[in-house]
């Protein structure tokens, strides 16, 4: 099976340049999902927009995007004026800074995706990029506009890729000061060796199956039974054709020898 790209780009390193391709690492199309249905009628149920103030119903071609200023007063913005303020990280990541792989916690990391080379061309510069950073245990700091916002993301060595997390902003963490701060109660010396001895007899190796979702397995159970008892329908799969981005890979080497050259120059200067 051939996988779906969520997004296709540029992974860019000072003047090395690889052709991507990214993925979610993660999937919920497994999930049981329910539509809405009239009970009555058997048929489902759609969804329209309407207009607060008419009462109709709004054409797709006149929805737009608004940002309230003000009771009932709204700032439009169409999809043109939304292009127009375009980044440069829709379709490059490039690489700014990086850390050691230890220091960013893990209440920071929100979604993983998977990130690969998109070409041929460009296995080498990945890979070196990618080894680089397995060899001194760091991961690299980056920019990437997802759903129109630009997140800072983390890309991590893993395996023969790299895994891209999006990160939460600063604000979008609690502090954890003003949950904790009430905690006093120190436990009791005794009482610890009894429970690292519980710990120890119940610790084993991660495996996926230590989260599997019981209510998922009896729904699947369920929707089962029902379906024995009617004929399913057979749905056309529809064929999605994605355009690769125009390559502007260079040269991996002479591409690391002019960046040594320009830090040295720079350098030399200062």
């Amino acid at each position: 099976m051939t996988p779906r790209y969520y997004w296709k780009g540029y992974l860019k390193l000072s003047l090395v340049t690889c052709p991507v391709a990214m993925t979610p690492a993660t999937s919920e199309s497994e999930k049981v999902r329910f539509h809405t249905l009239n009970k009555d009628t058997g048929h489902r149920v759609v969804s329209q927009y309407i207009d607060s103030v008419t009462g109709k119903p709004v054409k797709e071609e006149n929805e737009a995007k608004g940002y309230a200023r003000g009771e009932n007063d709204y700032i439009t913005l169409t999809d043109d004026d939304l292009d127009a303020v375009a980044l440069d990280t829709v379709k490059t990541i490039d690489i700014e800074k990086f850390v050691p792989a230890d220091s960013i916690e893990w209440i920071y990391l929100e979604k993983p995706h998977y990130l690969m080379p998109d070409d041929a061309v460009g296995n080498e510069a990945f890979a070196v990029i990618r080894d680089a950073m397995k060899s001194d245990k760091v991961v690299g700091i980056s920019k990437l506009v997802m759903g129109r916002r630009e997140r800072a993301v983390v890309l991590e060595p893993r395996d023969e890729g790299i895994v891209l997390w999006s990160l939460r902003f600063g604000d979008e963490v609690r502090p954890e000061e003003a949950y904790f701060e009430d905690i006093d109660e120190k436990a009791d010396p005794d009482l610890v060796p009894l429970v690292q001895q519980l710990i120890k007899q119940n610790t084993k190796r991660w495996s996926p199956d230590m989260v599997s979702d019981p209510i998922q397995e009896s729904l699947l159970k369920l929707i089962e039974e029902k379906k024995k008892l009617l004929k399913p329908k057979k749905t056309a799969k529809g064929k999605q054709d994605e355009a690769a981005p125009t390559s502007n890979v260079v040269n991996i080497m002479e591409a690391l020898r002019k960046s040594v050259e320009a830090d040295l120059k720079n350098r030399k200067a200062g």
